[in-house]
C-alpha cells in the first residue's frame, strides 16, 4: 500500500521529543502541503525523478553484486555460445529467445555493435520464455555450439531470421538450409538453459531481450545509440 505524501514527509522529518499534532494542526499541515504542490507542481516531478534515480542506483548495486557472485557462469561458461572478439576488452551477456520478435529486431544492433567495436565479445544466453519451440530451438542451437561451434553463428542467424514463432518444421528447415547434420539435443543443452534461467532470475531479467553491459542490465530492444553509449561507458571504465 502506498503511503500518503503527508505520511512520507512526516517519516522523513527528524524525530523530536514533542507532543503529537492536534487534528486541527494536522489538517492545516495537509492544507499547506497541498497549496505548495498546487502552486509548485515541479516539486512532484523533481521528487519522482529523484525516486527513479535512487531506484536505478539500488538496482545497479544489486546487479553488480549478482555479477560478481556469478562471474564465471555469466562470462566463462563453456556451454554458452560466444561471438565477437577472441580476447575482448569487454564482454556483454545477451539473454534472448528465438521466438521473440523484439530479439529478432535487436539482433541487427548486436551485429552492428560487434562490427563497430571489434574489441567487444557477446555471450549468448537463450531463454525459453515464449513457447515450447523456444526451448527446442534453444537446445538445438546450444547442441550445435557444443558439438560444432564453427556452425553455431549461421544456425543462430537462420533461427533469428524466422518471422513469428518456430515450429518443428521451421527448426528442421533451419538445420537443412545451414547444412548442419545433428543428432538429438543432449542433456548438456538443458543444463545450460537451466543455468540461464537461474541467472536471469537473480539479475532481475523480466523478459527478452536483456543485455548485461558491465554492471548495467539493459532491458528490452533499446535504440542502438543507447546500447552503444552503454558499451562505450563500460569500455572506458574497464581496467
Amino acid at each position: 500500500m502506498k503511503k500518503s505524501l503527508f505520511a512520507m514527509l512526516l517519516l522523513s522529518a527528524p524525530v523530536l521529543a514533542a507532543a503529537p499534532f492536534t487534528p486541527e494542526q494536522e489538517a492545516r499541515i495537509k492544507a499547506l502541503i497541498r497549496e505548495t504542490l498546487v502552486q509548485n507542481p515541479a516539486i512532484l516531478a523533481e521528487a519522482a525523478d529523484a525516486f527513479d534515480k535512487e531506484a536505478a542506483r539500488q538496482q545497479q548495486n544489486v546487479v553488480a553484486q549478482m555479477v560478481e557472485k556469478n562471474r564465471d557462469m555469466l562470462f566463462s561458461d563453456a556451454g554458452s555460445p560466444r561471438i565477437g572478439a577472441e580476447k575482448p576488452a569487454l564482454t556483454l551477456v545477451y539473454f534472448t529467445d528465438y521466438n521473440c520478435v523484439f530479439c529478432k529486431k535487436f539482433e541487427g544492433d548486436i551485429t552492428t555493435l560487434l562490427k563497430a567495436h571489434p574489441q567487444v565479445a557477446v555471450v549468448i544466453k537463450p531463454l525459453p520464455y515464449r513457447a515450447e519451440s523456444s526451448l527446442s530451438s534453444a537446445r538445438l542451437a546450444l547442441t550445435v555450439w557444443e558439438q560444432q561451434p564453427e556452425n553455431f553463428l549461421k544456425l543462430h542467424e537462420k533461427l533469428m531470421a524466422k518471422k513469428g514463432n518456430h515450429d518443428e518444421a521451421s527448426i528442421s528447415a533451419a538445420l537443412k538450409k545451414t547444412g548442419i547434420s545433428l543428432s538429438a539435443p543432449g542433456k548438456a543443452s538443458l543444463d545450460t538453459i537451466n543455468h540461464n534461467l537461474t541467472l536471469a532470475q537473480q539479475l532481475g531479467v523480466q523478459g527478452t531481450p536483456a543485455t548485461l553491459v558491465g554492471n548495467q542490465l539493459i532491458s528490452g530492444a533499446v535504440p542502438y545509440a543507447q546500447l552503444e553509449a552503454a558499451v562505450k561507458d563500460a569500455l572506458q571504465a574497464a581496467p
